[in-house]
């Protein structure tokens, strides 16, 4: 085993995203109680004191909400998050266990090299994060309104790839949200929709035909669902000649509960 992932939830509900190698294990970002993260330990035979770290992503709630429970029970683990991140005054968590980073310098967290990068979003710091071990790469980037192209050669490395599919676009359209939240949703600072996640795998698959895992992450609860996520993402993969199954894997994060541990 170089790396394993698992989704323990993924959505606007509550993201929260587990890493695990031979000797290290890393939460990425705590919108979801610390009871369900540590069930979900026991389910993958991994005990609270194995926690090293927990990243944050960004400071929004669906990100943050439950760092200072899950810190408590984790008594070994370190919060880490930029600077940008931690001024924004809202992550809680014992102080005296808080780490920062900052975005484009790889740090070590036991046998795992974690890069983080920037992101666009409406945030003070948002970022993704890259993992290394044993020559395996997993990328998570989600919550962010574009992908530029000097950032594809970095996701162009990862085995496994979780990816951003928010929203489709004519349900957000129609939705009865307010108009002014439409346009941030669309726009550069705002969430990846179903067909800009499909173009960017064009792109990665274009890049490096490396039979990559492609997780579609972050789904909105209003405005999507996992079937029409993963129709629009496949069909423009396979109008561009792409195929599922031999140039890419492409799957679909549960919005609520936790899924397979993948093995990088």
């Amino acid at each position: 085993m170089s790396l394993r992932f698992c989704s323990l939830s993924s959505g606007s509900s509550g993201n929260c995203y587990l890493l695990q190698s031979p000797e290290t294990v890393i939460l990425v970002d705590a919108g979801i109680s610390a009871r369900r993260v540590f069930e979900n330990f026991s389910r993958l035979g991994i005990e609270k004191s194995q926690l090293s770290a927990l990243l944050v992503t960004h400071e929004h709630t669906d990100h943050i909400r439950c760092i200072s429970p899950i810190i408590k029970g984790a008594t070994s683990a370190r919060v880490f998050a930029n600077e940008e991140t931690w001024g924004s005054g809202l992550l809680g968590g014992d102080p005296a266990r808080r780490e920062t980073f900052s975005a484009g310098t790889s740090f070590q967290i036991g046998d795992i090299e974690v890069f983080p990068f920037a992101v666009s979003h409406d945030t003070a710091g948002p970022v993704g994060f890259s993992f290394r071990c044993g020559g395996k790469q997993v990328s998570i980037i989600t919550d962010t309104g574009c992908v530029p192209e000097e950032l594809l050669d970095e996701l162009a490395k990862a085995d496994l790839l979780v990816l951003e599919a928010n929203h489709d676009v004519d349900m957000l359209k129609i939705c009865s949200r307010p108009y002014a939240v439409k346009q941030r949703t669309l726009g550069d600072f705002g969430h990846l929709s179903n067909d800009t996640a499909g173009e960017i795998l064009v792109k990665l698959v274009e890049k490096d035909d490396k039979g990559r895992r492609v997780i579609l992450a972050h789904l909105s609860r209003e405005n999507n669902f996992p079937e029409m996520a993963y129709q629009t993402v496949k069909n423009i993969l396979e109008r561009a000649g792409c195929c599922i199954g031999k140039n890419l894997f492409l799957e679909v994060a549960d919005r609520e509960s936790a899924g397979p541990f993948y093995e990088v």
